[in-house]
């Protein structure tokens, strides 16, 4: 019974997963169109492709709050159905509903992406870390079914309004699934999360370290899912294959997402690893956006390499710098929470910076800037240290071993 449990969590995780990033990437190959279409500017552009990350980030700190008044399960299943009503809603020709409609998806992702770590670290805990790679993968699948379906779709569908709905599909399937199957907590003794447990844990240069390289790495993410195809068209790209270079790096994400966790559980902390994947990123940007056309292959995988594994790391730390799944649920809604508030600030600066005129390699050089920032945080947030509240304070502890 505990395998088929096992099994069956594994299905469900990915299943979930593969929801949480078509929202965002399957806007940005049809950015242009939607300027051309809908008359926005490209500070409104940036504005739309902000809205999913911003409310993504308000929405994660509330996930604790919503599981511990009504379960971890059906939290996940409202996150789903926000999810699906976003979707419908900003396919809809009423005024301004593409953008709440991007509001409520964000909400939803923020919500949902928040409390599956903390249900691996519960059903899973041996293999938590590990298990997040596999859950990164199926985020990664889902970005890259947005970003290549995108175009195509709208060419079946016969407008970009129905491709954006589409999607809601996926979601709705997910609920279903969810529903009939998911897990169903062991009754516990143990006490609720707490206020002051959460600012206990504000108070830990840890808590921040790993907050703030989740913030800048999701920048350079969501930057790629809202601005990519735009930057490319911009350097001759026509807007399916803009699209399809951008599904590509993606899908590349998918072996390193995987990869990345076992790599870490090979040396003593996770540094080395943080900072391969951020050199990755940062050579992939520069091949795609500065250097001759002729490396734009190269480009999209060593993009899709580094940022697959930089993520995966990245939630693979909430796992990892945690004793305990209460913890872990606790620093996930902080991390993702501050983290993608700050990430959003990304692409709507990428907006603004086209629309006063900066040029791709200006922007690309920036970008690479902040990688190099990134690195600084890496190297604090990879030490092998973890949270633990198990003598009724909180405390940072060494530990001899990857838990």
């Amino acid at each position: 019974m505990a395998s088929r449990r096992s099994s069956t969590f594994i299905l469900l995780m990915v299943v979930v997963g593969l929801n949480l990033r078509p929202a965002m990437s399957s806007v940005a190959p049809l950015l242009t169109r939607l300027q051309e279409s809908a008359g926005l500017s490209a500070s409104a552009a940036g504005l739309l492709t902000t809205l999913p990350v911003l409310f993504l980030g308000l929405s994660a700190p509330l996930a604790p709050a919503l599981a511990k008044r009504i379960g971890s399960e059906r939290a996940l299943s409202m996150a789903l159905i926000l999810l699906a009503a976003g979707l419908i809603l900003r396919g809809l020709p009423l005024p301004s509903v593409l953008f709440v409609g991007s509001a409520m998806a964000g909400c939803a992702i923020g919500i949902g992406g928040t409390l599956l770590p903390a249900l691996v670290k519960r059903e899973l805990p041996e293999s938590a870390d590990l298990l997040t790679g596999l859950y990164t993968m199926a985020l990664c699948l889902g970005g890259a079914l947005g970003a290549g379906f995108s175009v195509p779709l709208t060419q079946l569908l016969g407008s970009w309004q129905a491709s954006l709905m589409s999607w809601s599909l996926l979601a709705l399937f997910a609920l279903v699934l969810w529903h009939l199957q998911m897990p169903r907590a062991a009754l516990s003794n143990k006490p609720a999360p707490s206020k002051s447990g959460i600012l206990r844990l504000l108070k830990q240069p840890l808590t921040w370290q790993v907050m703030l390289f989740m913030g800048i790495q999701s920048s350079m993410a969501y930057i790629v899912f809202g601005w990519l195809p735009t930057l490319l068209v911009d350097r001759g790209y026509n807007e399916a294959d803009a699209g399809w270079t951008m599904a590509v790096s993606i899908m590349c994400q998918l072996a390193s997402a995987l990869s990345a966790p076992w790599l870490a559980r090979m040396g003593k902390d996770q540094r080395p690893a943080l900072l391969l994947v951020l050199l990755s990123t940062a050579m992939g940007l520069w091949m795609l956006l500065i250097a001759p056309l002729v490396w734009k292959w190269p480009g999209a995988a060593l993009l899709g390499i580094g940022q697959g594994g930089s993520f995966s790391l990245a939630l693979s730390l909430l796992v990892l710098r945690t004793a305990n799944s209460r913890l872990a649920g606790q620093l996930s809604g902080l991390v993702q929470g501050g983290g993608y508030t700050l990430a959003a600030l990304g692409p709507f600066g990428v907006g603004v910076m086209l629309q006063s005129g900066a040029s791709t390699s200006h922007i690309a050089w920036l970008l690479i800037l902040l990688i190099s920032v990134c690195c600084g945080f890496a190297l604090m947030a990879g030490r092998n240290r973890r949270l633990d509240d198990q003598s009724g304070g909180l405390l940072v502890e060494h530990v001899t071993r990857t838990p």
